[in-house]
């Protein structure tokens, strides 16, 4: 049987509609784990559709590391701007900007890398893949969870928010990196 607290805490638990709740729960024979499954489930099915959607509202979230000495910003697009100032949407820009800060990627996407490029990265990590998991943001591991890439951290967003979101580009900045005298005194 489904109660009410059961369909509460599933809501809680994902964040999913109650009608969406009550239904997962109801198929899974009132096991909250298998529910929560269900629901994860159902939700990136519902993330595919949604993903060819136009996102032309968000915004720009920026990280500064502890100590100023680097600094990320990014910018966010989702559908509409009522979903834009949602804690979940805020708090997943937030972390995207941790990313860029901590591992320093070149390029948003695989498509995005200059096809000249392929070979000088490939020979600097050792293949196509490690390469386009060190340089391309969307590829990269997340940093507080390296199960999940950050393609997946935004498909979860999407299936949670119900809008498709994208992040549209980055800019990281590090005191004294990309100064000709730091590249001299390298070497």
């Amino acid at each position: 049987m489904v109660t009410t607290s059961l369909v509460k805490d599933l809501r809680e638990q994902t964040g999913a509609g109650i009608m969406d709740c009550k239904r997962a729960l109801e198929e899974a024979g009132g096991d909250l784990k298998k529910a929560s499954d269900l629901l994860k489930q159902q939700g990136l099915a519902k993330a595919e559709k949604k993903l060819g959607r136009e996102a032309n509202q968000g915004l720009i979230e920026t990280y500064v590391h502890a100590g100023g000495r680097i600094a990320s910003m990014i910018e966010l697009n989702c559908e509409t701007d009522f979903v834009a100032r949602t804690p979940d949407f805020k708090g997943l820009a937030r972390e995207v900007a941790m990313q860029v800060a901590a591992m320093n990627p070149k390029y948003l996407n695989e498509e995005s890398v200059p096809a000249e490029e392929w070979a000088a990265l490939e020979g600097e990590y050792g293949d196509h893949k490690k390469a386009v998991e060190a340089v391309c943001l969307y590829s990269q591991a997340f940093i507080r969870d390296p199960k999940l890439s950050i393609n997946e951290l935004v498909r979860q967003a999407v299936a949670k928010l119900g809008e498709n979101v994208q992040i549209t580009r980055f800019a990281r900045f590090e005191v004294g990196a990309d100064r000709p005298e730091a590249a001299e005194a390298a070497e």
